[in-house]
């Protein structure tokens, strides 16, 4: 099963995976949450869509390894995931428009609560539709 967002990413979706169930939950995880809470927790899920990135190029393509929330002015003991590929996700609550972290990452607002949810096969494919910006964001997701 594919999972996004919006309905812009689900067009996206249908091109590549033509023969897929693809999901639109809406953004964040209590859309994330009551979109999949009765979904097979051994369902194979591809979570696809567009996220924001500090450094990495708008059009960018990655595969997530790394994964857990940020809360850039609070730290406290949770669960963070891996998910096989190269570049860290980081999910927030809301559009991140700023951070101190140096190192490439991306932002989402739905991968941290999809795993925390307990699927046990995902992975996660993002394009980066902004650097920080919710009106790159708008224009590049039109």
């Amino acid at each position: 099963m594919i999972v996004v967002a919006t309905e812009a990413e689900r067009k996206i979706a249908e091109s590549r995976w033509k023969n897929e169930r693809i999901l639109v939950t809406g953004v964040g995880g209590l859309n994330v949450y009551k979109a999949l809470c009765d979904v097979d927790r051994n369902e194979q899920i591809i979570n696809f869509g567009y996220c924001g990135s500090n450094l990495l190029q708008i059009g960018s393509e990655v595969s997530v390894g790394d994964c857990r929330l940020y809360h850039p002015n609070v730290e406290y003991k949770e669960e963070a995931f891996n998910i096989g590929g190269e570049t860290i996700c980081l999910t927030s609550c809301d559009f991140v428009l700023k951070t101190e972290i140096k190192e490439p990452v991306v932002f989402d607002m739905e991968l941290a609560f999809i795993l925390a949810m307990g699927f046990r096969n995902v992975k996660s494919i993002k394009i980066v539709s902004d650097n920080l910006s919710l009106k790159q964001y708008e224009e590049t997701t039109e």
